[in-house]
């Protein structure tokens, strides 16, 4: 992935990670310290598997400051309402990382169906701007955008309660916006991956 790195660099691309993490307002399960026969409890107004999903994207260039952009996707509860995210927002995505970034990506995900739709496809391929490398499959361990969801989840979403889905989104947002502007936090996520970008 060096080597990706140099090539990104050559070319004056930004390297560019990009994952999707799901938050349910059902709150996780954890294990605590308590006196015995005393245990903690959490009391909430109701569970709801209702949640959002965020496709995100790290991005990477030597003698720039690291970048995070991001979409959420609400589950609105319906049973005709689609949770995931289609070719058309990952596309959205991409054109608006495009226009900020102010130069080529070079993007690298995992193998989900999705991001492998004709349809997609297609449109990138028309896209001099755009350069796809797919991760090895079951390899999370690459990808820094899963240390931003980690990040999230032990932090900002921690022992939160929430009680509407808006509570939800809002602490995801906030998460979100202060990890854009903590540079050393994005740089971190990639630096647990072992990945390097090399200078020119």
């Amino acid at each position: 992935m060096a080597l990706r790195g140099r090539f990104a660099a050559a070319r004056g691309a930004w390297l560019v990670f990009e994952d999707e993490a799901g938050f349910s307002m059902t709150p996780p399960q954890a294990k605590t310290w308590s006196q015995r026969g005393h245990t903690p409890v959490v009391r909430v107004r109701g569970r709801s598997r209702r949640g959002i999903s965020i496709a995100a994207l790290t991005c990477y260039k030597p003698g720039h400051r690291s970048r995070l952009i991001y979409r959420p996707r609400r589950d609105d509860g319906r049973r005709d309402g689609r949770k995931s995210f289609s070719w058309r927002d990952y596309r959205d995505l991409l054109i608006a990382a495009h226009q900020q970034l102010g130069g080529p990506i070079v993007l690298v995900w995992d193998n989900l169906n999705v991001h492998k739709a004709a349809d997609l496809r297609q449109w990138a391929a028309a896209r001099q701007w755009l350069t796809i490398s797919y991760l090895p499959p079951y390899a999370p361990d690459l990808n820094p955008v899963e240390g931003i969801s980690s990040l999230l989840r032990r932090g900002w979403l921690l022992d939160v309660a929430f009680s509407t889905p808006e509570h939800l989104d809002q602490r995801i947002r906030r998460g979100l916006r202060l990890i854009q502007y903590r540079n050393h936090l994005m740089d971190g996520c990639l630096a647990e991956t072992g990945l390097t970008i090399a200078p020119a």
